[in-house]
């Protein structure tokens, strides 16, 4: 398991302390980003959830990412053939 894995509840609980404090310090600014809705669905948290959903249904692998374009091997597209 990697160091991020491995801490992953620390890192989300640092996250929710900084961004409470954040929030304390600029409650304007986090009022006016809370208040973006449509239809009753803040557009803020659907944005993030959105990001923390879409890579997971592409099954994209992260750990891969740093080897793309360092073989040539990657640059293939499947959208690339003619299609015959």
């Amino acid at each position: 398991m990697s160091r991020f894995e491995r801490y992953l509840t620390l890192w989300v609980a640092a996250c929710i302390v900084i961004g409470i404090a954040i929030g304390h310090v600029f409650p304007g600014t986090f009022r006016a980003i809370g208040s973006a809705e449509i239809a009753n669905v803040n557009l803020p948290v659907a944005a993030l959830i959105w990001l923390m959903i879409i890579p997971m249904l592409m099954k994209i692998d992260f750990a891969a990412l740093r080897q793309v374009g360092g073989t040539g091997a990657a640059s293939a597209s499947p959208c690339s053939s003619t299609g015959r």
